[in-house]
């Protein structure tokens, strides 16, 4: 059976990464750790097969279709956002050139994050890259990845003679 699998390039980064998340779930955000680098938020995903295509579901609250970035280079699909979460500052221009400075955020409890991320499938043979189709409603992203039809089960007719 074919099938969407993760893509994981073996890289040092990935490794510091999933160290960097147990130290944090152990310590929590602490003054006290050396560093000062947040983990990378990795979304949920789920995958699944129908008939005639794959369907990823990727869960992005608080994302915009603006902040989402969805490409495939050869046999591989990756979804990906370099937005970062927002400065506790914003100062933004109103229409006649005057300058409106927006209330400083000061947060007392923050949980939520929206990071950059980057996560990557390796696309079975028989995906068609050039048919993917991607929605985005209420903070899930979905695409569906259409079946070659070469590829497609099919039944074949015995003749009599």
């Amino acid at each position: 059976m074919k099938s969407v699998t993760l893509y994981r390039p073996a890289m040092l980064e990935n490794a510091l990464d999933d160290f960097d998340r147990y130290v944090e779930s152990f310590f929590g955000n602490s003054s006290l750790l050396p560093s000062a680098r947040v983990f990378t938020h990795l979304p949920a995903v789920d995958i699944r097969e129908t008939k005639n295509a794959y369907v990823l579901e990727a869960e992005l609250p608080g994302y915009t279709e603006e902040s989402i970035q969805v490409h495939v280079d050869g046999g591989t699909l990756t979804i990906e956002s370099k937005q970062e979460d927002s400065p506790a500052r914003d100062v933004s221009e109103k229409e006649g050139g005057k300058k409106e400075e927006k209330e400083e955020k000061i947060f007392i409890i923050r949980e939520r994050r929206r990071s950059s991320f980057t996560r990557s499938f390796k696309l079975p043979e028989n995906a068609d890259p050039d048919t993917i189709a991607a929605h985005f409603r209420d903070g899930i992203l979905t695409l569906e990845i259409k079946k070659r039809n070469e590829s497609q089960k099919r039944m074949i007719p015995i003749a009599k003679k």
